[in-house]
């Protein structure tokens, strides 16, 4: 049986063809499955973001169809990015899927955090983001699924004044949808806004505000008190 190439980075170069219909403008990220381009749809010049997966990591394109076939399932959900379609080429001699999706502008919470001052939040914007982040997981586990991967580097943001606009990118597949499931991607929520404002360094002069949702980063009381993700949104609507 012929074991798939262990490819660890594509590096795409601008004005690579990916299947011949959409042209690398920049790369804008990698992670353990693949990584994700900025790309031009050249019949339309639409810009689009192609997702590409390692094919160790999409053995008999197992990846490729969760991911497209849960996207599906959840494109109701404002804080996902749109699914399109998939497309197949040849990198380095090796078949390689990769996932067609929607461009969104904005930047990797994370990067963003980097250049703020101290390299944190304002308590204040931190919680306006919490709760853009849990009304849209909330979105997501309605439909009794859950992401099982939040962090800084997989939340895209926009500034819009006080507010932001949001979009999750990529999943993390834990097995069948679960009470368990959800509860972890609560406490992740809350790790977010704990990481915004500066972690364990910081936390000791926090306002109540941030301690009363943060506890410590304990996690029996936070998902005591925030057993889901709209539990959490309706602690930060009546904390504004």
């Amino acid at each position: 049986m012929t074991q798939p190439s262990r490819i660890t980075s594509f590096d795409l170069p601008p004005g690579r063809l990916i299947a011949s219909k959409y042209e690398v403008i920049e790369k804008l990220g990698a992670g353990w499955e693949g990584e994700v381009y900025k790309v031009i749809e050249r019949r339309t010049g639409v810009r689009r973001a192609a997702k590409l997966f390692y094919p160790h990591r999409n053995l008999k394109d197992r990846a490729v169809l969760y991911y497209a076939q849960k996207l599906d399932r959840l494109r109701d959900c404002s804080i996902l990015i749109q699914y399109h379609n998939s497309e197949t080429f040849r990198h380095r001699g090796s078949p390689i899927t990769c996932l067609i999706s929607d461009y969104v502008e904005g930047e990797i919470l994370a990067d963003m955090l980097a250049r703020q001052p101290r390299g944190r939040m304002h308590h204040f914007e931190a919680m306006h983001l919490l709760h853009t982040l849990a009304s849209g997981v909330e979105q997501i586990h309605r439909q009794r699924e859950y992401h099982g991967d939040l962090h800084d580097g997989n939340v895209m943001v926009a500034r819009r004044g006080v507010f932001f606009d949001v979009k999750l990118v990529d999943f993390y597949h834990w097995g069948r949808p679960s009470a368990a499931n959800i509860r972890h991607d609560v406490v992740c929520l809350v790790r977010i806004l704990y990481d915004a404002v500066g972690g364990r360094d910081a936390y000791a002069k926090q306002p109540q505000e941030i301690k009363d949702i943060c506890k410590g980063m304990r996690r029996d009381l936070i998902e005591k008190a925030f057993p889901t993700a709209g539990r959490l949104r309706e602690h930060l609507e009546g904390a504004r």
